[in-house]
């Protein structure tokens, strides 16, 4: 079938070219960050912070190298002045409003201007103030970091989709806890096939894909 594509041959691609990001009615590739985004007079872009509280992070692959990712783009958006969201999950269990463990880590702290915005399901869009604080700004396109990488981070950026916005994965600025017990991959797997994937991931007039922290650029184009 012409919607399958061949792990295989997409991997050996990817090892000679690097991953390529899809976009346009006509399923062509277009360039890293050109924006493609369907929401009518949403130019701008935006770092969205996902979740990095130390009930959700602490334990997690690669957690230091992944929050001083998270940190280094966060200096980097508001030196240049791209507005920073930041999402924070709460629930009944451990993630209680106000606890401890609910609390952003200690690396790294909102600014007070910067939008806040509370969440109690996986997708950030969920019942949550996150789309109109981006109509607001006018953003249509989007910088996902944070955690977790298979639940929180997948189910936002496939939200972010199909609501018309362009939605680029930092590769090396999110991550996930161990779920081997349960039957997960281990994270690091988890990690790499998110990564894979959304590299690839196609929508019509709308780009995905992803870039290590080292070349995001918020102003192109």
């Amino acid at each position: 079938m012409d919607s399958c594509v061949d792990l295989e041959a997409r991997l050996e691609r990817e090892a000679i070219v690097g991953p390529r990001v899809y976009g346009g009615s006509d399923g062509g590739l277009s360039d890293q960050g050109e924006i493609m985004t369907t929401l009518e007079n949403r130019p701008n872009t935006a770092l969205i912070v996902i979740d990095v509280q130390n009930g959700v992070v602490a334990g997690n692959h690669e957690r230091d190298a992944v929050v001083a990712n998270v940190g280094t783009l966060v200096e980097k958006a508001r030196s240049e002045q791209v507005p920073v969201v930041w999402v924070q999950h709460s629930d009944h269990g451990h993630l209680t409003r106000g606890s401890d463990a609910w609390q952003f880590v200690p690396e790294l702290s909102r600014d007070e201007a910067e939008p806040l915005v509370e969440k109690r399901y996986a997708d950030s869009f969920e019942e949550t103030t996150l789309e109109t604080v981006l109509s607001g700004l006018g953003i249509g396109r989007l910088f996902v970091t944070g955690a977790q990488t298979d639940e929180c981070i997948r189910s936002t950026l496939h939200g972010a989709i199909v609501r018309g916005y362009d939605a680029t994965l930092v590769s090396d600025a999110h991550t996930t806890e161990d779920g081997t017990e349960w039957g997960a991959p281990p994270p690091e797997v988890v990690i790499a096939h998110t990564n894979l994937y959304w590299s690839n991931h196609r929508a019509p007039g709308r780009t995905a894909g992803t870039v290590e922290t080292k070349d995001v650029d918020f102003a192109q184009p």
